[in-house]
């Protein structure tokens, strides 16, 4: 890879299986990357391939000064600990720092960040394979100043890169990504399970439907680790259902009355707290169908 981010000093917080994949592009692309993980394992693999380990979010924020401090992170919550919680980032961050967060965080608390801090919110669309690619689809929010700062770091890290507006933008955008994700994966589900319980061969359903009008990624991905039954997680589906309820509440207060987005979050709240799945991969909402 091209070293297009030599100089450059970079913070990572969150070595999940999608920040893991990115911290590594933007080291190989020759930043200076330095990281910090809750847990001690991906951040010495970190350490093992060239990076540097801050001990912690305050050290990391001085050690970067006014550079990028990138976060992938779980929850709105996390997010909000992280960065303004005790002993957080911002008990070191300098002022002209910026912060990225590649996660899928609440729009109106991604709004109130970025009042206190240089932020641009860049949710991302393709999963772990679009990560380890280096192939996402980045949705970004912020001022045009910031998401210039941003863009030599989105360009090592995906393809499809939008500047969709004012913070918060990138958020709705990702929330509207995750409304057809979410209900593409239950209509998938009962189509194979449709096609199985009539006697057909699921496997060959799918085959002819990727040639045709129902053709998607999620027929192709998801479909496929249905098929096989092959549940391990990429993508949990405790963090699909906490899309939805962002997209759910996102869209009560926008005033969208979607009687197809209230049964798909019932949909996956049955799958996870019911059934007990959140560990799944989210395409296991197929065992709905098959239980």
């Amino acid at each position: 890879m091209n070293k297009t981010l030599k100089g450059h000093k970079i913070g990572f917080v969150g070595l999940g299986n999608m920040g893991r994949a990115n911290a590594r592009h933007l080291h190989e692309a020759g930043a200076e990357v330095v990281v910090w993980n809750r847990s001690d394992g991906p951040a010495t693999a970190a350490v093992a391939i060239g990076m540097k380990r801050a001990a912690s979010l305050s050290e990391l924020a001085s050690e970067i000064g006014s550079g990028i401090i990138c976060l992938n992170l779980t929850t709105t919550q996390v997010v909000e600990q992280v960065v303004f919680g005790p002993g957080g980032l911002m008990e070191g961050l300098h002022k002209e720092a910026l912060i990225i967060d590649f996660g899928t965080t609440g729009v109106p608390e991604t709004k109130a960040f970025a009042k206190r801090v240089n932020w641009v919110d860049s949710p991302v669309s393709g999963g772990q394979v679009g990560a380890e690619a280096a192939t996402l689809t980045i949705m970004a929010g912020g001022s045009d100043r910031d998401f210039q700062r941003a863009l030599p770091l989105f360009q090592v890290l995906g393809k499809n890169i939008t500047h969709l507006g004012a913070s918060g933008a990138g958020q709705v955008t990702k929330l509207a990504n995750q409304l057809i994700v979410a209900q593409t994966i239950d209509a998938v589900a009962q189509a194979l399970r449709l096609a199985e319980l009539s006697g057909v061969d699921s496997a060959l359903v799918r085959k002819a439907l990727l040639g045709g009008f129902a053709e998607s990624r999620i027929l192709d991905l998801h479909g496929d680790r249905m098929v096989r039954r092959d549940f391990a997680p990429g993508g949990r589906a405790e963090l699909q259902l906490k899309d939805v309820r962002l997209m759910s509440e996102l869209a009560d207060s926008v005033g969208l009355d979607s009687p197809t987005l209230r049964n798909s979050l019932s949909q996956w709240e049955t799958f996870v707290h019911e059934k007990g799945h959140g560990d799944l991969d989210h395409s296991g909402l197929f065992r709905l169908y098959e239980e």
